[in-house]
């Protein structure tokens, strides 16, 4: 007989087979190392087009745990409930499956969260897919829910003003991709970012023009296919 086991993130595993004919069984058991792979690469699929996110290995917490959900289903009929031209475009709540018009969403989600990952190579440029959370102070993640930077033209003094007030420096690619792109750098160091849509970004574009209901929900629903490349 045979048994398939898919660990849903990198680490190492103790996997146990216990094979039984009769009244008689034995007992197999071996560790398996599995590493993080070095491109992770996940697909949206809306009705507006595609858009393929590579997720930062810089990250671990996060890109595993959104591989995990992605490979389950977890995102597949959700919604984007939550849309802010200029700012964001907000998903992953399982309660907007089949969610009735008019209904409030953005509380749903597992019942855990994440530590909070920041790290100095990635910021909320345009295109960057983060990590929604409550206010705590631990700054931890929701453990499903995620937006992505439509943001909005960036200037030399924002980027000044956000490394005085959180003691940390943007590199010169940083601040031409916000020059270029634009970008939502207020949420730096305040939510986790943890990777970047490289093609599709007029997906973005199409989905943030979208007319809203009060609470930021379009008025027709925007629904998500996540799928995992690689």
């Amino acid at each position: 007989m045979r048994h398939q086991y898919t660990p849903f993130a990198s680490g190492s595993y103790e996997v146990k087979l216990t094979a039984k004919k009769g009244n008689k069984s034995k007992t197999y058991e071996d560790k398996i190392s599995i590493k993080a792979p070095k491109v992770c690469l996940v697909m949206f699929e809306t009705d507006f087009g595609n858009m393929l996110v590579r997720l930062s290995d810089a990250t671990p917490k996060h890109r595993d745990n959104f591989l995990k959900l992605a490979e389950q289903g977890y995102f597949d009929g959700t919604l984007f409930h939550r849309v802010i031209s200029g700012f964001m475009i907000q998903g992953g709540d399982p309660n907007s499956k089949n969610a009735k018009p008019g209904q409030q969403l953005g509380m749903g989600g597992p019942d855990y969260t994440i530590d909070a990952e920041f790290v100095d190579s990635l910021a909320h440029i345009k295109g960057a897919i983060a990590a929604a959370r409550t206010n705590n102070p631990q700054k931890r993640s929701s453990g499903s829910q995620f937006y992505i930077v439509h943001g909005s033209p960036v200037s030399d003094a924002q980027l000044n003003q956000k490394e005085g007030s959180h003691n940390f420096r943007y590199s010169k690619a940083q601040r031409d991709a916000y020059a270029k792109s634009g970008g939502t750098p207020m949420l730096d160091r305040e939510y986790t970012v943890f990777g970047q849509v490289i093609q599709g970004l007029d997906v973005i574009d199409k989905i943030a023009a979208q007319p809203t209901l009060p609470g930021d929900r379009p008025r027709s629903d925007v629904k998500m296919k996540v799928r995992v490349i690689k």
